[in-house]
């Protein structure tokens, strides 16, 4: 009877705590701390910096590339200080009917088509900080704060329904629109100045494109659950490739 009854035990349940700390260990995974990154598919010169914690300027700077910041498949990316970055062999950016490179355009790319125009909305109370007029991005509870932890979270996350609209925290322009950053899913980050950056996860779709310039209160995205253990908006700020708490930005 005793061998039947611990035969029948059964392992502690994985609490939503723990789901909550794995996910931010799996966005951790994504910071480059090496010597050097080789771009894949799908990368921007932003979201590798976003990744390295770096501000963009220094990664181009030393990388000698120059606006608008046009990256290939194969590239070495220099992450610390050193020799200038090379190409790959001979690799040049390929499209097809097929496949396309999506963030790594050709240098001849001027940009990419709006499928839509801005939505005029009237914008929400906003606080101005280093030039920069903040509002929320989505109205909801706080489900987790800022941390300044080794495997802190990096940004807030807002709670909500699955589609709710996601609208630009600021004017801008969006520099990455994609999911190729594990932890995020479907991920925007928008380019308000040379200083800041906001980052906004998990959407269900995305509504704008790399490229596209977008206003304060504009819809970007509709809220999902994409890599996250629920419905939500992960939301970052990051000052010169810095996590900043978006909760010193935000109105009150």
């Amino acid at each position: 009877m005793l061998t039947g009854c611990a035969g029948s035990s059964t392992p502690a349940p994985v609490t939503t705590l723990e789901i909550r700390k794995q996910q931010h260990q799996l966005r951790q995974q994504q910071t480059l701390s090496g010597r050097s990154y080789q771009v894949q598919r799908g990368d921007t010169l932003y979201s590798i910096a976003f990744r390295a914690g770096q501000d963009f300027r220094t990664v181009a700077a030393r990388n000698n590339i120059k606006a608008p910041y046009t990256i290939y498949p194969g590239q070495i990316i220099q992450l610390q200080a050193g020799t200038a970055a090379k190409i790959k062999g001979s690799v040049t950016p390929t499209t097809s009917k097929s496949s396309t490179v999506k963030s790594v355009a050709a240098s001849s790319q001027k940009g990419y088509v709006q499928e839509r125009s801005p939505v005029n909305i009237t914008q929400s109370a906003s606080t101005a900080v280093g030039r920069v007029s903040w509002q929320w991005p989505v109205k909801g509870p706080i489900l987790a704060r800022f941390s300044t932890a080794e495997q802190g979270n990096k940004g807030v996350d807002i709670g909500g329904s699955a589609g709710s609209r996601i609208n630009a925290a600021a004017d801008g322009q969006v520099v990455y629109a994609g999911n190729a950053l594990r932890g995020y899913g479907n991920l925007i980050i928008i380019k308000h100045n040379d200083d800041y950056l906001s980052a906004y996860a998990h959407n269900k779709r995305l509504l704008v494109k790399e490229r596209q310039d977008v206003k304060a209160g504009q819809q970007i995205a509709e809220m999902g659950d994409t890599d996250a253990v629920d419905t939500r908006l992960h939301f970052e700020i990051r000052f010169r490739g810095q996590s900043v708490d978006p909760l010193r930005y935000l109105p009150r």
